[in-house]
């Protein structure tokens, strides 16, 4: 899946703590794409697919952010003609083709006794596949989005959510100062928690996500009240790049698809930045506000991870080995109520996690609820009771 901050870190502690309990360990690049080109043939050169892993080659690079053994969007069951590895398009040759049986070979040829995939619900989705054709699998939740299933924390939320703090208060003295509406597209594909934390933190004043449709007039009057209550004439909206406007669809980049079937979203927020302009008229006394309009991006993915997804990856790691130490497997590591945890990896496959609108979004003020926060957790709208 994509990079997020806290990966090298989760991979170091994995790496160090299975050495010194006597394992050897293997890193394998791009993700599952490096396990389908794998290349079993003497004499082929493997060294782009995968690499054993030292305690010296973990330690420089846990520290940093993204991932040092690189990443793909590869579902193995779904691979297109066109991306079959050369040495296999004899054998692989339908228009789109599941090489999970190279994938069996490959990780037994390794001498692989157990899987440790770090990734999204897509990602791990595969090794839910993967763990019932046999395979023994303890699984780490990793996205941005924070919206696996089972667990309030997923490596690299924390980081965006930080991140995103952060270079929204930057932009703020840019808005303020043209007296202008401040429009940041997020990520967020299907859940706006990457949206709601923010603005509970105070970087917004609303912010709209993909589990309610809203209406761009209502938004609209509300950013222009916001604006007027600001000393400096501003004010500010995230928009999750799956938000939708009522009656509308999610807004793509293009349509090209990747093999998980989603197209790349993007352009959400430009839209939303068109129709503030032009509505804010009617609602600020026949006078026109122009907008700042900025899509974070990979702004919040690069970099190194904040103290959360230092720690957590590192007790992640350190959780799946617990686990296999102990024979257990098909089992995904979490963070549930402040508690370090594990739940069947089935989870990932069996629900979808979103924002409890009813319990944690105001409809009509378009922001999250302000109240009744004794006894959530630490993520306040992600937690398992949710």
């Amino acid at each position: 899946g994509g990079d997020v901050p806290g990966l090298n870190p989760a991979i170091r502690a994995v790496t160090i703590r299975a050495l010194r309990e006597g394992y050897r360990v293997i890193g394998l690049r791009r993700g599952w794409a490096g396990v389908i080109e794998i290349d079993r043939s003497e004499g082929a050169d493997n060294s782009e697919n995968f690499l054993e892993l030292s305690e010296n080659l973990v330690n420089r690079a846990g520290r940093t952010g993204g991932t040092f053994l690189h990443t793909s969007r590869t579902r193995p069951s779904h691979v297109p003609r066109v991306n079959v590895p050369e040495h296999l398009r004899d054998t692989y040759c339908d228009d789109v083709n599941d090489l999970t049986p190279e994938v069996l070979k490959n990780l037994e040829w390794l001498g692989i006794d157990h899987l440790i995939p770090i990734g999204g619900d897509d990602t791990l989705s595969y090794g839910v596949h993967l763990h019932k054709k046999g395979v023994r699998v303890v699984a780490i939740p990793k996205t941005m989005d924070n919206d696996v299933p089972g667990t309030d924390y997923c490596i690299g939320f924390s980081t965006c959510v930080s991140r995103t703090i952060e270079l929204t208060h930057n932009l703020r003295t840019t808005a303020g100062s043209h007296e202008r509406f401040l429009v940041l597209e997020v990520f967020g594909r299907y859940a706006g928690y990457t949206a709601m934390l923010p603005t509970m933190a105070g970087a917004a004043d609303r912010c709209v996500i993909p589990e309610y449709e809203f209406d761009i007039e209502h938004l609209t009057e509300l950013m222009v009240a916001d604006r007027i209550k600001h000393p400096s004439n501003y004010s500010v909206v995230l928009v999750s790049e799956g938000a939708k406007f009522k009656g509308g669809e999610m807004v793509f980049e293009n349509q090209e698809t990747d093999m998980y079937g989603h197209a790349k979203l993007g352009g959400i927020g430009d839209q939303v930045a068109a129709s503030l302009k032009e509505l804010s008229p009617k609602y600020n006394n026949g006078r026109r506000v122009n907008v700042v309009n900025q899509r974070l991006g990979y702004l919040v993915r690069g970099g190194s991870p904040d103290a959360i997804d230092s720690i957590a990856p590192m007790a992640y790691g350190n959780l799946a080995l617990d686990l296999i130490l102990d024979g257990i497997e098909g089992r995904l590591v979490v963070l549930r109520n402040g508690r370090y945890d594990n739940v069947p990896l089935e989870v990932v496959t069996s629900t979808k996690k979103l924002v409890d609108i009813k319990k944690h979004y105001n409809v009509q003020r378009l922001r999250p609820v302000y109240e009744k926060f004794e006894m959530r957790p630490l993520f306040l709208m992600t937690g398992e009771n949710d």
